[in-house]
């Protein structure tokens, strides 16, 4: 399963940027996916630093369906075949519901729901070309539960956990599987930004913001994004074939089943 090519959106940062390092250690020819250049070719210049093999894709937006198709092409046309496809791009802002209007809303379904469609249909034909193809869906506990809040990315997350499951089944008869990874607070930049949220809001320090969301981990702690690519390079390795239609939660317990 390796030497296999594997593309990933929102690869610049945070989660996207550690699965897209893992992959390529696991032998993966990984197609940096995201908007900016720059900091995709940060992550590319780091995994050949180590021995692997990375493409950048920038002007990839996952919002845009003609940016993603040229995306899609561009990396088959490069890399061949696209055998794993890892949806991570996506964006977290924080509001009361009253105060999420109808732009805040688009934005966070377009990205984070809408977004795994458009890139998973334009890839998918390239998915089952490649054989024992695999999807994964970056989704989060919000997938899973409810927070105060974020109504609009909840709904994003819940979402991605439903195509997830509808994909997988009709994709049960094929060799191609379909998972969802469901983190809890992961130390990202994302978190960064919800920490001087909390701040503002509460008059509380970043610091006991940061403690927090740990608290909401019965392992007191944040996530880190390593563990979450460790779970993504299992779901997308020969060990993992019968699990698909799954959504799993890297939380220390937060969430329990799903």
């Amino acid at each position: 399963m390796s030497k296999r090519h594997a593309l990933v959106t929102g690869a610049g940062s945070g989660i996207g940027r550690a699965i897209a390092i893992a992959l390529a250690a696991d032998g993966h020819i990984v197609s940096l996916a995201g908007r900016r250049a720059a900091p995709l070719e940060a992550v590319r210049d780091e995994i050949v630093a180590s021995g692997g093999q990375a493409l950048v894709r920038d002007g990839f937006d996952v919002t845009d369906p003609e940016a993603v198709n040229r995306g899609i092409s561009g990396a088959i046309a490069e890399a061949g075949e696209i055998a794993v496809l890892v949806n991570c791009a996506g964006e977290a802002p924080s509001a009361p519901f009253e105060k999420t209007d109808f732009a805040l809303w688009q934005r966070v379904l377009s990205i984070n729901l809408t977004g795994v469609y458009l890139v998973t249909q334009a890839a998918l034909a390239s998915v089952r070309r490649a054989g024992n193809g695999r999807v994964v869906n970056v989704a989060s506990t919000a997938g899973l539960t409810g927070y105060a809040y974020v109504s609009a990315y909840c709904a994003s997350k819940h979402g991605v956990v439903g195509l997830t499951r509808a994909l997988a089944l009709e994709l049960a008869r094929t060799d191609v599987t379909v998972n969802a990874v469901c983190p809890g607070f992961t130390d990202t930049p994302l978190i960064d930004g919800a920490l001087d949220t909390i701040s503002e809001k509460t008059g509380r320090s970043r610091e006991e913001a940061r403690a927090s969301l740990a608290r909401s981990n019965p392992q007191g702690r944040l996530v880190t994004p390593d563990e979450v690519a460790h779970t993504v390079c299992w779901l997308v390795s020969e060990r993992a074939t019968a699990i698909t239609g799954q959504a799993v939660a890297v939380a220390g317990g937060e969430v329990l089943g799903g």
